[in-house]
């Protein structure tokens, strides 16, 4: 009995042991894992059910709680949405469509979060059920949008379009004989910019904090052609260090006498301007003006001065007069005072007729002008017409330029047939602020081509022409061109026949020494050209277009306007001030020297970089006064 005792003992301890055992291994963690397993593991929680998975559909708890929480998500990112996008309520505006679906979305996809679709499987099903509404909506959202886009389509309304601009038969003799050769402008945008920044490079108190607009505006100020731009902030961190007064200063650039005015907001307004395209938030222009005018269509602001200089915005206001979206025209503008953001609406009918309202100058910008032309070019006949038969189709040429005429500013193409013919068969001009278009029915040479026949009658200098402007020289139809250098710098005119480009005349400023000297010799061999031709009299002379020649000495800017001064002329002096710039990629630099400066580029003289403030100089004077500055093409120390 006790051998039985003791074998029964040692078993109940072995017993024992083994469930300790088994219990602390159950204790200890297992380092033997897959990290496959745990990663589907993971995955399974966010694991969007399949609907082979579902067994029944379940109805969310609190459901009304569920919609209120995804509807206040909704507007919030909605509101974000709003804000960033500034859609017009307005049924013409696709940009609402976009929204109402985007808005859709934003509440179906929080209410699926929030119901925890993602996760569970019966759920999803219940979101997916409720789903049907929205989608409906949204499909209702793309026919309408489908249905009125097709309504408006050329191929129905094409009587509709061709009658957006009523068009007129203009007397080129009558009409371009108050456009004369020394008001005509003599520098494009791109050579306006190139002044403003180097005026601006000239301000100390600007140049580190704000650039120059890559756009203008060129209106009719006090019956001169200019261009006005407005500053920037030269960056996000200048905008923070800066925003809080604005910008304090715009430029007006003299088309003619290439003359650069800054105008200081503060010392004639005694504010500067808030509101603006480079603002960021709520002074943001066109959120400023959305705003304020929710339901508008509105176009690019542009920026315009009164005839007392002062800042405004004139925002042109569309209407979609076929179908739904088609038949874009101007029904109104919205002028905001650019220093105090106050706006106020006009109708088109009162910007045409109002007196106090002829100071503005842009309201149809130039591309909507010339696409109503080339509907009506194309569609008066009917729609199968302009794709068949093509009769009496024309469209307007490639490029356009401005043309200052009776107070107002007005676009000026060539109208040529379907076919993009070598040639035009007559050209158009249109007001920008009243819409009214003239047609002339004078053919000639195509624009581009008489820019190719100015640039050959010079190709040894490799000069490039600016897109024309007509002028009415002896009756005939004119082509007038600048020349311009590499250096983005006016080098000299030339006047092409509209009707026979092969009579030319040209002046350079290096040869004649003088920018108004040039242009006085191209008038003078433009008149030999057509005597020679015999489309003129023997006996014509160029008196009567010969430019006079003064020099202005008094200037609105902070630097004072040099005399002018002759090719190969030099001028030694002691440097005063340096100052630098870039231009297209060039870098300039500018000397003053006697309280003139004088500019070179890094290109054309690498000694430039080695003159400091003190430094005797002599400079090579390289033309005429550009502006505010004169150009140098030599500069020795000592």
């Amino acid at each position: 009995c006790y051998h039985y005792f003791i074998a029964n003992l040692f078993v109940i301890n072995l017993l024992i042991i083994q469930n300790r055992r088994i219990k602390m291994s159950e204790q200890m963690p297992n380092f033997d894992y897959d990290a496959d397993e745990v990663i589907n593991d993971f995955k399974a929680k966010f694991k969007w059910p399949k609907n082979d998975e579902v067994d029944v559909i379940v109805k969310p708890p609190k459901i009304g709680l569920k919609l209120l929480i995804s509807a206040l998500l909704t507007l919030v990112a909605g509101s974000v949405a709003y804000y960033m996008m500034l859609p017009a309520l307005n049924i013409h505006d696709t940009n609402m469509y976009t929204f109402l679906i985007l808005i859709i979305a934003l509440f179906m996809v929080f209410f699926a979060i929030i119901c925890k679709a993602n996760k569970k499987i019966e759920r999803r099903e219940y979101v997916k059920k409720k789903s049907l509404i929205p989608a409906i909506i949204v499909g209702v959202i793309v026919v309408v949008m489908a249905i009125g886009w097709l309504f408006g389509t050329t191929f129905f309304r094409a009587s509709a379009y061709s009658e957006l601009m009523p068009v007129s038969d203009g007397d080129f003799v009558e009409d371009f004989d108050e456009i004369s050769v020394d008001t005509v402008p003599r520098i494009d945008e791109s050579r306006a910019l190139t002044l403003a920044d180097q005026q601006l490079g000239l301000l100390s108190e600007y140049k580190s904090q704000y650039v120059v607009s890559n756009t203008t505006t060129m209106i009719n100020y006090n019956n001169t052609p200019v261009r006005v731009a407005y500053l920037e902030y030269a960056d996000v961190f200048k905008w923070f260090n800066n925003t809080k007064e604005g910008l304090p200063a715009y430029m007006i650039i003299d088309l003619v006498s290439q003359k650069v005015t800054v105008v200081n907001c503060i010392d004639e307004f005694g504010a500067c301007i808030k509101y603006s395209p480079t603002e960021l938030f709520n002074e943001k222009l066109v959120r400023h003006i959305r705003f304020q005018y929710p339901t508008e269509i509105i176009d690019t602001p542009n920026f315009e001065i009164s005839d007392d200089g002062y800042p405004y915005w004139i925002t042109p206001v569309l209407d979609k007069t076929i179908g739904l979206f088609g038949g874009t025209d101007v029904k109104g503008v919205i002028i905001t005072d650019a220093i105090t953001g106050e706006s106020t609406y006009h109708d088109i009918e009162s910007v045409k007729t109002d007196a106090d309202l002829e100071w503005i100058d842009v309201v149809y910008s130039a591309n909507l002008l010339l696409e109503q032309y080339n509907y009506y070019g194309k569609l008066k006949n009917g729609f199968w017409n302009s794709i068949i038969f093509q009769n009496d189709v024309n469209l307007t040429s490639q490029g356009n330029g401005y043309i200052a005429l009776d107070d107002d500013v007005w676009v000026y193409t060539g109208v040529t047939s379907s076919e993009a013919d070598a040639s035009n068969f007559g050209f158009i001009l249109c007001n920008q602020r009243t819409k009214e278009t003239r047609y002339y029915q004078n053919g000639g040479a195509q624009e581009y081509s008489a820019q190719q026949s100015a640039e050959d009658a010079v190709q040894n200098y490799k000069y490039y022409a600016t897109f024309p402007i007509l002028l009415n020289i002896e009756g005939k139809p004119t082509y007038f061109m600048s020349l311009y250098g590499d250096s983005n710098t006016v080098k000299g005119y030339a006047l092409v026949n509209l009707e026979d480009k092969t009579i030319v005349g040209t002046g350079l400023v290096d040869t004649m020494k003088s920018d108004t000297k040039a242009l006085n010799a191209a008038v003078e061999n433009y008149i030999q050209a057509l005597k020679d031709k015999g489309m003129v009299e023997s006996d014509t002379t160029a008196d009567d277009y010969l430019v006079e020649d003064v020099t202005d000495d008094t200037a609105d800017t902070d630097t004072q306007t040099p005399p002018a001064q002759s090719d190969g002329n030099t001028v030694t002096g002691t440097v005063t001030d340096i100052k630098s710039a870039v231009n297209n990629g060039n870098t300039y630099y500018y000397l003053a020297v006697d309280g003139t400066y004088y500019y070179i580029s890094v290109s054309d003289c690498m000694d430039v970089l080695l003159v400091n403030k003190g430094d005797t100089v002599t400079i090579t004077i390289g033309g005429e006064a550009d502006g505010s500055f004169v150009p140098a093409s030599d500069v020795v120390r000592g």
